[in-house]
């Protein structure tokens, strides 16, 4: 399987972590989490595989996240709900997102991009 990096092109973090695939070479698919949103059976695949808590998907610091109080609906809603919640809006998801066959990075942090196998 090809690197999937799955972002946001206006978004400053997305732009770092596309540099950093770039710098070092590592090739990826770049698809727009807007135009072509993770549906339910992708984010429900990605989140097993993750071994992260399903919040971590949610993009926190999103005006969408704070528009439907999400902060407090979390709490109470199933898992199923929360992926369909996710499916259902790009800019709900924690972005960029980076498939790879052994890693799924959510967020950009340097240290554990490194890990990628190029």
């Amino acid at each position: 399987m090809e690197n999937l990096f799955i972002e946001y092109p206006k978004c400053s973090t997305c732009k770092k972590a596309k540099k950093f695939l770039d710098e070092n070479n590592i090739k990826y698919i770049d698809r727009h989490i807007l135009e072509e949103t993770p549906n339910v059976e992708e984010l429900s695949k990605w989140i097993k595989r993750s071994n992260l808590d399903i919040n971590k998907f949610f993009n926190t610091s999103g005006m969408k996240y704070r528009e439907l109080n999400l902060k407090e609906k979390l709490k109470t809603i199933r898992d199923e709900e929360k992926i369909k919640l996710l499916a259902s809006d790009g800019m709900l998801i924690k972005r960029p997102l980076l498939i790879t066959d052994n890693l799924i990075l959510v967020g950009f942090k340097q240290s554990e991009w490194e890990k990628i196998e190029k």
